[in-house]
Formats: structure tokens, C-alpha cells, sequence
């Protein structure tokens, strides 16, 4: 409905703000002596904490529900909790992080190719450009050097665009039986059981130490720097999400997520003092166009006569 778009971006671009932090929060965990396994298992599990209780009071009487949404679940919780984190932090072993950002960003146009293989009717060819024109100004922001290519680290790049895609086709689902917080709350917890086992066979190192960390110049103890991550990067950022993208489609919302690394640029220049360069600013203007030109090929896309239902961009079942 056209009343929920302005409601549904607000939520998108809030969830990405938030989301945004995480990098700030991480970073702080990371230079006080965490690695990236102890910083990603710990922020799941405690977003899952934070959510169970919530989870478990909408979810009363209702788990026949989610004996029928098996499928999200999973989906959520395995690909694009488990697989996507564990696949970006093992790309980053073999390429720089911003590539294997922009590769994790391929996500949104991997929806749009499986929507056309789906449904086999072409994407509208302004929502092509847009694509290219956001994946243009994402590589501006992030700063793509001239750094050799690992296949090993681009594959677990690509990896973790497949579980980015997967969070968006989950999370999108207009008539699911599942309220937003019961399926952030059980993403996480399936997220956390799979991290957990990968961290204790040794797949995912764990490393965690409890000194203070220092966060925007200044000294604080570890807890509260997980705190803020787990509460407003983690379990809220994944709640926006999944209402934002309910509203606005698949499609749409995930490229509503790549304003990410723009308001990473924005935090980091609030709280850290570091300025954007010029190039960063030409970057997210380019995002910013990108996200226009999709959503002004969904509005001139035809609808189809017949065929499979479609919510922007995701067939229905």
C-alpha cells in the first residue's frame, strides 16, 4: 500500500543507521584484544537474549505458527546470520574489508536475479541502473584499492552476499505468520546455536579478553561497549529491518540498506571526528540515486497478467 512506503523507509533507513554502529562498537572490542569470532558470536547470542523473553510472550500459543514458517526461520538464522557473518569475517583473512563488503552488498542484485529467474520477467531497465549506480557509490565510500584478488577470499565474499540476500528475501515476507520481533528473536537464537558450534570445533576462533576498550577517546569497560552493540546494532537493527522490509518489499528495502556504510561514514565522523572525503560524499550521492532509480522502476514495471504473485522483486510461495 502506498501509505506504508514512508513508514517502511523511515524503518529501513533507521535500521541501517543502527546497524551502522556496529562497526564503531566492533572496532573498539577488536583494539581492546576481542578477534572478529569472539565479537560476532558474543553480539548474536546476546541479541538473542535480549529478544527471547519478548519472543516467547507474541510467539503464546501460536507455535503451530512457527512449525509453518520453519523455512524463514532457517533462512534467517543459518544464511543470513550464521553463513553471512561467518563468511565475511573469513573473506577478510584473504582480501581487504572493503572489498569483501562490496562483494557482501552484491546481496540486493542477487534478488533481483533470482526474482527474473523466477518469475523469467526482466528487471525494468532503470532498476538495472540504479543497481549499478549504487554498487558505483558503495565502492566510492568504501574505498576499493588496487589490491590483488584471492579467489578463496572472494568466494566466501560472494558467500556472505548470498546470506545478505537471504536476510532480505526472509525478513520481506508480507503474510508471514510471524510477528518481526519473534522472528528477529529466533533468527538470532538459530543464529547463535550454528556460531556456537562453529566457534567450539575451531571454525570460528574465539578470543575475548576483559580489559577496558576505548571508545570516541574514551575509556570504558568491555560490557558496555557489547552492550550498545548487541542492544542497538544487533537485536533493534534486525527488528527495524524485518518491519522496514515487510512494508517495502525485498527489493527496494535491500538497496534502502546499502545507505549502511553512509551512515557508518556519518558515526564515524560524530564519534570519532574523522570527515568524509570528497570522494565518500560523491559515494553516497551516487547511493542515494541508485535507490531512487530502483524504486522508479518498480513504479513503471508493468504488473504481470498472470504467473506466480510477486512482492517487489520475491515470488510468493
Amino acid at each position: 500500500m502506498p501509505s506504508r512506503r514512508p513508514v517502511g523507509l523511515a524503518l529501513a533507513l533507521a535500521s541501517a543507521a543502527s546497524f551502522a554502529l556496529s562497526g564503531i562498537f566492533a572496532s573498539a572490542l577488536l583494539d581492546g584484544g576481542w578477534n572478529a569470532g569472539a565479537v560476532t558470536l558474543v553480539r548474536i547470542a546476546g541479541g538473542a537474549l535480549v529478544l527471547l523473553v519478548p519472543t516467547l510472550w507474541m510467539l503464546r500459543g501460536r507455535w503451530d505458527a512457527v512449525l509453518r514458517s520453519w523455512r524463514e526461520v532457517v533462512v534467517l538464522g543459518v544464511l543470513a546470520v550464521a553463513v553471512c557473518q561467518l563468511a565475511f569475517f573469513s573473506a577478510v583473512a584473504y582480501i581487504d574489508p572493503s572489498l569483501a563488503l562490496l562483494i557482501e552488498f552484491l546481496g540486493p542484485v542477487l534478488l533481483v536475479f533470482y526474482a527474473w529467474a523466477r518469475t523469467r520477467r526482466a528487471p525494468a531497465a532503470l532498476t538495472f541502473a540504479g543497481a549499478g549506480v549504487a554498487l558505483l557509490g558503495l565502492g566510492l565510500i568504501s574505498g576499493i584499492g588496487g589490491e590483488a584478488l584471492h579467489p578463496l577470499g572472494v568466494l566466501l565474499a560472494l558467500a556472505a552476499a548470498v546470506g545478505n540476500a537471504g536476510y532480505w528475501a526472509s525478513a520481506s515476507k508480507a503474510d508471514s505468520e510471524l510477528p518481526p520481533v519473534a522472528l528477529a528473536g529466533l533468527g538470532l537464537i538459530v543464529g547463535a546455536v550454528v556460531l556456537g558450534i562453529a566457534s567450539a570445533t575451531g571454525l570460528l576462533p574465539f578470543v575475548a579478553t576483559a580489559a577496558p576498550v576505548v571508545l570516541a577517546g574514551s575509556p570504558m569497560p568491555w560490557w558496555l561497549a557489547m552492550g550498545m552493540l548487541i542492544l542497538l546494532a544487533t537485536s533493534l537493527s534486525y527488528v527495524l529491518g524485518i518491519l522496514g522490509a515487510r512494508r517495502l518489499g525485498a527489493t527496494l528495502a535491500s538497496f534502502v540498506g546499502y545507505s549502511e556504510p553512509m551512515f557508518g561514514i556519518l558515526w564515524t565522523a560524530l564519534l570519532l571526528a574523522i570527515l568524509p572525503t570528497g570522494v565518500q560524499w560523491l559515494g553516497a550521492a551516487a547511493i542515494i540515486a541508485g535507490v531512487l532509480l530502483v524504486r522508479l522502476g518498480q513504479v513503471r514495471r508493468p504488473r504481470p497478467t498472470k504467473g506466480p504473485a510477486i512482492v517487489e522483486g520475491i515470488p510468493s510461495p
